[in-house]
C-alpha cells in the first residue's frame, strides 16, 4: 500500500518506520521543511521518499495526519480535493491546559478535520486511530504487554476505510477494535486527555483503573 504521511515528527517517524521497514508499505513523508522531511524519509528506510504536503497526500492511498491538530485541520482543508476518496487517518489530540480538551466539549478534532476535508463537496473518509499512545509505544516490535497485544480502537463511518486502517493496525502487531462511528471519536479524544493526565500529571499506571473483562459487568 502507498501511505502518505503529513508531518515529520515523532509519530510520523514511529508509524512510518514500522509500516515501511516492518510491513513493506511504500511511504512518502510530506512537510513544510524539505530537509527535515528528507532526513526522516532516509531514517525510515525501506525506500521511503520525501516531498511536500501536497505530494505526500497525492501519493498515498491512505494518508496519516501526523501534525498538531490545528495544522492537521488546516492541511485537510487546503488539500481536500487531493484527499478526495483517500483514507485519512487522524491521530491528533487537541489538548488544552491541564490535560483538558481544547474544544471544550464541542465537535471532536476528528469531526473538525472531516468537516475541513469535506468543504466544497469533497468526500472525507476519516478514521480516528493511534491517538492513545506515545510515539515510543509504536516503536515497539510488537507493542505487546504481558503477552497481550495492544488493542487500538478505531472510529469512522466508512467501512472500507476502516478495513484499510484495521490492516495497518495489524501490521504493527496490534489488535484493532471498533470504537463506533466518527461521532464517537470525541470519546477517544477524551480518553486520551484522561490517560495522559494520569500518566504525565499524576504518575499513575492508567491500566490499573479498569478491571479485567470478566469482572467488568459485575
Amino acid at each position: 500500500m502507498r501511505i502518505g504521511i503529513l508531518g515529520a515528527g515523532g509519530m510520523a517517524d514511529a508509524l512510518g518506520t514500522r509500516w515501511a521497514a516492518g510491513a513493506g508499505h511504500e511511504v512518502m513523508v510530506g512537510g513544510r521543511d524539505a530537509d527535515k522531511a528528507a532526513a526522516l524519509a532516509e531514517r525510515i528506510g525501506g525506500g521511503a521518499r520525501a516531498g511536500s504536503f501536497e505530494e505526500a497526500a497525492e501519493f498515498g492511498d491512505a494518508v496519516l495526519l501526523a501534525l498538531p491538530y490545528t495544522a492537521a485541520r488546516e492541511q485537510a482543508g487546503v488539500l481536500r480535493e487531493t484527499l478526495r476518496g483517500r483514507v485519512l487517518i487522524d491521530c491528533t489530540n487537541d489538548l488544552g491546559p491541564g490535560f483538558t480538551l481544547a474544544g471544550g466539549g464541542g465537535p471532536s478534532a476528528a469531526e473538525g478535520i472531516a468537516a475541513a476535508a469535506s468543504a466544497g463537496g469533497a468526500e472525507a473518509r476519516v478514521v480516528k486511530a493511534f491517538n492513545l499512545c506515545h510515539e515510543g509505544v509504536w516503536r515497539l516490535t510488537p507493542p505487546e504487554f504481558g503477552g497481550r497485544a495492544l488493542a487500538v480502537p478505531l472510529c469512522g463511518d466508512d467501512e472500507s476505510a476502516l478495513a484499510v486502517v484495521r490492516g495497518l493496525v495489524k501490521d504493527l502487531g496490534c489488535e484493532p477494535v471498533s470504537g463506533g462511528g466518527l461521532g464517537r471519536a470525541g470519546l477517544l479524544e477524551a480518553t486520551a486527555a484522561l490517560l495522559i493526565g494520569l500518566w504525565v500529571g499524576e504518575g499513575v499506571d492508567a491500566q490499573a483503573i479498569a478491571p479485567p473483562l470478566e469482572f467488568a459487568a459485575g
